[in-house]
């Protein structure tokens, strides 16, 4: 990727702005290639996801992440280059995607601060394959048009252009200029249309995508388990919804962020499929100035009503020995994985609570150094998916997951996250889950099943965890 000095900084005048565009355009030519001109700028406030409501368009991609108690929140729409892939060499695809995108890349503005420069965004499904007709693709990567964030009280927004050998530069510079007036004093005026229509959902009906399925899935599970063909394996439920008017997802995402601050709300999507949304806990992977930071989390049990009551599970939780083995499970599973690529992984002693509005987890910590010869998209593939959402032995445990199950899981459990050029990133899990499109919401959630899980009690801890979705999207009306 060429960076252009700040100084160049195209915002600062009109005059430039066209200077730094023609010079992409002349590079097009030279290289036979289409370039790709990424402009940053920093800006004095702006809200990531009331920008992404209004320039949402369902029929273009989308992500949006956030984690509030980390204060860090990016927005990015319309895709200027995108590619789909399937199949195990999906992860290589990707990579090797943003790799020739970066290698005609023309970067200039506020490249100091975080989320500024060309940031991809993808999602991967659970499955290395999907069937034809699936939902998403088994995996899908843009780079986006439109970037906007906040990162620690600093605010930013990107613009990234396709540059052809015959791009009309007077239509490019025109349509920067104005969006980078519209992003450095945002009007949020029009916010308040949405939320009036998306006040009139109501739920209508309400069904089980397996019916019957899950508890006699736990009982199989457990006879394996018995066998010794697996230590665990995760089984998710799903619940179809049907509204009278069609959900507004960015609304509901919002409603998921109010209630869930300290996990990662994200919503994904474009097209027919609609935006997979949720309010997951589990960090996957981040990568930050070579520092890698990951978590296992495995290990349920409810919130209480009252100081006494959470405190009485929470000791249940810590003193549980299936909850423990199913922990240790996962962290030892990621443990070995980060180092069959050459990166080794430190663990915090024990296990701590993870403390979410409506349930409460075991968590573990797990930090490592990294160099810039392990790129992020060569450690995912080993990571996803982790025993937490899949099973150990994972070879094992996967392939029987669909059969036990029976619903199509498309990207749910799988990996919704963002890298750039400084193979710097963040990849989450995609659970506790809702596919929304048009009045239809299919919503996703699972347990861990090992030795000692008992059928009934798995059925509730689904029950608790998707609760949280359904309270969030009955309160869509």
């Amino acid at each position: 990727m060429q960076i252009i000095p700040s100084s160049m900084l195209p915002e600062r005048d009109e005059g430039a702005l066209r200077q730094f565009l023609e010079g992409c355009r002349e590079a097009a030519r030279d290289k036979g290639h289409f370039q790709i001109a990424s402009i940053s700028l920093a800006v004095k406030h702006i809200a990531p996801l009331a920008v992404l409501q209004s320039i949402y368009e369902p029929d273009e991609l989308h992500c949006y992440i956030e984690r509030a108690v980390d204060d860090e929140a990016v927005a990015a729409a319309e895709a200027v280059v995108q590619a789909r892939f399937d199949g195990p060499d999906r992860f290589a695809g990707v990579k090797a995607f943003a790799e020739d995108v970066l290698e005609n890349t023309i970067a200039v503005g506020d490249l100091s601060e975080a989320f500024t420069g060309p940031h991809f965004f993808t999602a991967f499904s659970f499955d290395t394959t999907v069937p034809a007709g699936a939902t998403f693709p088994a995996a899908t990567v843009f780079l986006p048009r439109w970037q906007v964030s906040r990162s620690k009280g600093k605010y930013g927004a990107v613009a990234n252009l396709r540059v052809d050998a015959d791009t009309d530069i007077d239509g490019l510079v025109l349509r920067v200029w104005g969006a980078y007036r519209k992003f450095g004093a945002f009007d949020y005026a029009s916010e308040t249309a949405l939320a009036d229509a998306a006040s009139s959902v109501r739920i209508q009906s309400k069904r089980e995508l397996a019916p019957g399925r899950y508890a006699d899935a736990v009982r199989q599970a457990l006879a394996a388990i018995k066998r010794g063909e697996y230590e665990k394996i995760v089984l998710a439920r799903g619940i179809e919804l049907e509204a009278d008017s069609p959900w507004q997802p960015l609304d509901t995402l919002n409603r998921l962020r109010e209630r869930f601050s300290e996990c990662f709300t994200f919503s994904f999507g474009g097209g027919d499929a609609g935006s997979f949304i949720g309010a997951t806990p589990e960090r996957l992977l981040q990568i930050r100035d070579g520092r890698l930071l990951t978590e296992a989390i495995a290990g349920s049990a409810p919130r209480g009503k009252t100081a006494g009551e959470d405190a009485k599970y929470a000791r249940a939780l810590l003193d549980s020995a299936k909850d423990l083995h199913e922990h240790v499970c996962v962290r030892d599973s990621i443990l070995r994985r980060l180092a069959r690529v050459q990166v080794e992984g430190r663990a915090e002693p024990d296990p701590q609570l993870l403390l979410l509005a409506n349930v409460q987890h075991l968590r573990t910590r797990i930090e490592a150094e990294v160099g810039e010869s392990v790129h992020l998209l060569d450690i995912l593939p080993e990571m996803h998916p982790t025993p937490a959402v899949g099973g150990s032995p994972r070879e094992q445990a996967l392939p029987q997951i669909a059969d036990l199950e029976r619903i199509e899981r498309g990207l749910y459990a799988g990996v919704v996250g963002w890298f750039n050029h400084l193979n710097e990133g963040e990849m989450i899990v995609g659970i506790r889950s809702a596919l929304i499109a048009g009045r239809s919401a299919r919503l996703y959630a699972g347990a861990g099943i090992v030795a000692g899980s008992d059928p009934e009690k798995e059925m509730r801890e689904t029950e608790l965890k998707l609760s949280a979705l359904l309270d969030v999207l009955a309160g869509s009306g």
